[in-house]
């Protein structure tokens, strides 16, 4: 590296001083830029000064870890810096990336309260002991919602430079998904129940008349599902698995599987993740999106799900159903709050079904 003479070095530091850039002083002295990068790197720099104190840097600090969702520029318009200086946004965002805080896409969670998040709690720890063969005693059943347009944020479109918002880029969006159905099914060890398509709305009545008569009892008292090999073949009821829905702990529904002697699992209130069904419904969902051709209407969805629902594995639910222990272990290390297991496409489901 070339060096450079005491007055040249001088003239560079007394231009830098001044504002210029690195490049434009090397223009000037007619010499590379790496050379005054070189010849000045030793130069003691006048930094631009900081704007907040030490204190202002804590409270600024303090702000965004009492709230997580409070953005900068209201942190940056009600913090006046040295001087009556105005900060600006990036001086609190580098403030709090000193503090190793970074800014992400929040988590979409549960409306977890502390009532919630302990009943949670306290159902993990009366379970987490549980056998496999508990759980693989379990007939558990929800419902889902299929529609044939979905948005859900995971679709991606390649695009040549300034084609962003060309036709060909576009997914039309259909208002309410352009139509759906809603379908309940139940899945446990070994076994699965058929889909059931639900027209209208699901009412009580509905639930207890079109799906725990014909299809629930039927199944729980089918001796093929009941017979259980890990239990030294004792014969013995499935257990039903439903969540709290208005119609599944409505008192016609309640009374009439009492009648039928069904015991039914406790289940904790906002709890998709607890759910094998639920990421049951994911799988099927990702099979339908992936047909050739996509189905087009009502009719073509109805056939897709019937037969898409048959082509998943027998494995896969009986996983699903395995899993059990380790979601009891995950919701007790969390603590009764959101879990891991927790995924977009669950909350969308769950929230669309209350």
């Amino acid at each position: 590296m070339p060096q450079m003479s005491q007055v040249l070095r001088e003239r560079a530091i007394g231009m830098l001083t001044a504002g210029m850039s690195t490049r434009a002083v090397a223009r000037e002295l007619n010499v590379h830029f790496s050379t005054i990068s070189f010849s000045t790197s030793n130069w003691p720099h006048n930094h631009k000064p900081r704007v907040t104190t030490p204190a202002q840097d804590l409270h600024i600090q303090h702000l965004h870890l009492q709230d997580h969702l409070r953005p900068a520029t209201r942190t940056a318009a009600a913090t006046t810096g040295l001087h009556n200086q105005r900060i600006s946004t990036q001086t609190v965002r580098d403030s709090l990336r000193e503090a190793h805080l970074h800014a992400h896409r929040p988590l979409r969670g549960l409306d977890l309260t502390a009532v919630r998040s302990r009943n949670r709690l306290e159902w993990a720890n009366a379970h987490i002991r549980w056998r496999l063969a508990l759980w693989r005693d379990v007939l558990f059943t929800d419902e889902s919602r299929f529609s044939l347009y979905r948005a859900d944020g995971r679709q991606r479109v390649w695009c040549c430079v300034g084609e962003r918002f060309a036709d060909v880029n576009a997914v039309n969006q259909v208002a309410h998904g352009g139509g759906g159905v809603m379908v309940w099914a139940g899945v446990c060890y070994g076994q699965r129940t058929q889909v059931h398509f639900i027209d209208g709305i699901l009412n009580a009545q509905r639930y207890r008349d079109k799906i725990l008569r014909p299809i629930v009892v039927p199944s729980i008292h089918d001796p093929h599902l009941t017979f259980s090999f890990f239990l030294f073949f004792f014969f013995h009821l499935l257990m039903l698995q439903h969540d709290n829905a208005r119609p599944h702990v409505a008192r016609i529904c309640t009374q009439f599987l009492e009648s039928e002697n069904i015991p039914v699992l406790a289940w904790p209130a906002y709890s998709p993740d607890m759910s094998s069904t639920e990421h049951f419904w994911d799988a099927l969902d990702l099979q339908i999106q992936q047909c050739v051709p996509v189905p087009a209407n009502i009719q073509q969805l109805h056939t897709a799900i019937e037969e898409e629902w048959t082509n998943i594995l027998q494995a896969t639910v009986n996983n699903l159903v395995n899993s059990m222990q380790r979601r009891c272990v995950a919701l007790r290390e969390a603590n009764g709050g959101h879990t891991i297991l927790l995924t977009n496409t669950d909350l969308d489901r769950f929230v669309n079904n209350i």
